[in-house]
């Protein structure tokens, strides 16, 4: 017998006697619950997001960094004097925080690069980033392959944000070699650092160069995904934005201006207000959307597509060695298998020549 929900039900037997009373949910729970129970089971496990930062010094990174967040990850930072520049090479430094927001947790990692372009010989200063993320592809591995594989931490970088200077009115040639030794391996978000030093008419030209640099040279940066034809129109507008801002043109500042009653973030110049949360004055609210929006995406691609192959061409050697053993393993059982057939033949050769002679001696004895 069929009930709603919400009602009693009594159920007779084939002789007509009442012999169960079953009470229904109070409301139905169905197949479309499943999306709030993962998303309940995310949210108490928490994310686990890694962010590297590349770029020159000076171009405001960490300043960035700390207006994305609204934290502050770098409180004792040493600024290089010029001297030290000179001899200053690549380093890695990494700041883990916890950042809780409406019960949602991320543990947010950024991967910064002091020194990054600071020395005069600029050569291969790429290969200490591209070191760092491949010890990190290669820590999962092993995690992965282990016995503890439930709790394995995913430190591998899942963005890397690329500063450009907006004084260059294009790529660098260090620039375009850091990049096309990278893409492969992480997903790149080229990013117009201090915006607000270029006119609109120069930053819509440079925006055009930069594309085309990238474009000519092969250079893979993340593509922001398309929409699903089920989505709102809203967010298919939000989206086609976000893909016409690249590369982002961002101004970042972590003061706070008090201007007619309301508290502003932005930089005071002689002539006026630059609002870093305002669309007309650069792409910061559309960079920080397309984090947070995609920042799933990000993960995916970074486990489907970078990991994998960095897995298989880790993994081809072991099985080419692999094969390489078994052929052996074959030449030397045929090479086995012809010496026992040769012998085989050596002693059925004596033995016909023995039995031969024996023959002959029989022959002379009898009369």
């Amino acid at each position: 017998m069929t009930t709603t929900a919400g009602t009693r039900s009594q159920q007779k037997d084939t002789n007509g006697n009442q012999y169960a009373n079953s009470d229904t949910t109070s409301s139905f729970v169905g197949f479309a619950n499943l999306p709030n129970q993962v998303h309940r089971k995310i949210a108490k496990r928490g994310f686990e997001f890694t962010l590297m930062v590349v770029g020159e010094n000076g171009l405001g990174k960490a300043t960035l960094i700390n207006s994305l967040f609204l934290t502050d990850l770098y409180p004792e930072r040493h600024m290089p004097t010029a001297q030290e520049k000179i001899r200053q090479s690549v380093k890695i430094e990494a700041s883990t925080v916890e950042i809780e927001e409406r019960g949602v947790k991320v543990r947010l990692t950024v991967v910064d690069t002091p020194g990054y372009g600071d020395s005069i010989n600029t050569t291969d200063c790429y290969k200490p980033i591209l070191n760092y993320i491949d010890n990190q592809f290669e820590r999962y591995l092993n995690d992965e392959s282990g016995l503890n594989r439930r709790n394995i931490s995913d430190n591998r970088v899942h963005c890397l944000f690329y500063f450009i200077s907006p004084f260059t009115r294009g790529l660098k040639p260090l620039d375009i070699e850091c990049m096309k030794e990278l893409h492969h391996k992480v997903n790149i978000v080229p990013i117009i650092a201090k915006s607000d030093a270029l006119t609109p008419d120069e930053l819509i030209q440079m925006k055009k160069t930069i594309l085309e640099q990238i474009r000519d040279h092969n250079i893979q940066i993340y593509q922001i995904p398309d929409c699903d034809s089920d989505e709102d129109e809203e967010f298919k507008e939000q989206n086609r934005q976000l893909k016409n801002a690249v590369p982002f043109a961002v101004i970042s500042s972590t003061q706070t201006l008090e201007v007619k009653g309301k508290k502003i973030r932005g930089r005071m110049y002689p002539w006026g207000l630059v609002e870093v949360e305002n669309s007309d004055h650069c792409d910061f609210i559309k960079l920080r959307t397309m984090l947070i929006t995609h920042m799933q995406d990000l993960q995916e691609v970074t486990h489907e597509i970078h990991y994998e192959n960095y897995r298989s061409e880790k993994l081809q050697p072991k099985n080419k060695q692999l094969r390489t053993n078994e052929i052996d393993a074959d030449e030397q059982q045929k090479k086995l298998i012809k010496e026992k057939d040769d012998e085989l033949r050596r002693m059925q050769d004596m033995l016909a020549k023995m039995q031969g002679q024996l023959a002959e001696k029989q022959q002379l004895v009898t009369p």
